[in-house]
C-alpha cells in the first residue's frame, strides 16, 4: 500500500554516513500534516485520503475550504493533496500525520514544482546547440529551421522559446537518509524540485529500485 505526506522545502544541507561519507540531502519541513477527507469506492468511485498542510491567514481563507475544514475539527490548509491507494483504516478525520510515517532507507517518489525561469531562447530551454559565431553566420543563438517548405506551417512541439520552468515535476526512487521526529523533518537524499519554501508531495516509490 501507498504511504505519503506533504511538507515544505527548507533547503540542503549534508550529513556523514557511519563510514566517513559525506551525503547531501534535502531537508523537508512535514510539521502539520493533517488528514481532511477519506474518499471511498462508494462515494466518489475511487479510495484516497486528503491530507491538509500549513495554515493560512484568516482573510484568505472561503466559507467552503472553512466547512471542508471544520468536518474534520481542523483548521484549514494552504496545501491540499491526495494520496491514492492507501489503507484507509489506517486514517481518521483530524488525523495528523508525523514523520513516522517514513523511516530511514524508504524509497519514495517526490513531486514538486519546479523554479520558474522566466522567457528564455532555444538554447537554455530545450539544450539546442548555437550557430558557429563566426563573421557573417547569421545563425548564434537563433532557433534554426521552422520545418519543410510544405505543408508550409510549423509542426506542433516545436523547439521553441518560451516560458521555462514551473512545471510538476516527480523525481522517483529517492531514499529517505534519515528521520527527525522532534524536529519533525524528513532528510531526502539529494536533490527534490522546487525552490526554498515550496510545497512538495512525498509518496511510496511506485517503481521503487535498491538504494545504492
Amino acid at each position: 500500500m501507498t504511504k505519503g505526506i506533504l511538507g515544505k522545502k527548507v533547503g540542503m544541507t549534508q550529513i556523514f554516513a557511519e563510514n566517513g561519507d559525506v551525503i547531501p540531502v534535502t531537508v523537508v519541513d512535514v510539521s502539520g500534516n493533517v488528514v481532511l477527507q477519506k474518499k471511498t469506492a462508494e462515494t466518489d468511485g475511487y479510495e484516497a485520503v486528503q491530507l491538509g498542510f500549513d495554515s493560512t491567514k484568516a482573510s484568505l481563507i472561503t466559507k467552503p475550504a472553512k466547512g471542508h475544514a471544520e468536518k474534520a475539527k481542523a483548521e484549514p490548509k494552504r496545501f491540499i493533496k491526495e494520496i491514492r491507494d492507501v489503507n484507509l483504516d489506517e486514517y481518521e478525520l483530524g488525523q495528523e500525520i508525523t514523520a513516522d510515517t517514513f523511516k530511514s532507507g524508504d524509497i519514495v517518489d517526490v513531486t514538486g514544482t519546479s523554479k520558474g525561469k522566466g522567457f528564455q531562447g532555444p538554447i537554455k530551454r530545450n539544450n539546442q546547440s548555437r550557430g558557429p559565431m563566426t563573421h557573417g553566420s547569421r545563425y548564434h543563438r537563433r532557433p534554426g529551421s521552422m520545418g519543410v517548405i510544405d505543408p508550409a506551417h510549423t509542426f506542433k512541439g516545436k523547439h521553441l522559446a518560451g516560458r521555462m520552468g514551473g512545471e510538476t515535476v516527480t523525481v522517483q526512487n529517492l531514499v529517505i537518509a534519515k528521520v527527525d521526529l522532534e524536529r519533525k523533518l524528513i532528510l531526502i537524499r539529494g536533490n527534490v524540485p522546487g525552490a526554498k519554501k515550496s510545497y512538495i508531495t512525498i509518496k511510496t516509490a511506485e517503481k521503487a529500485v535498491e538504494a545504492k
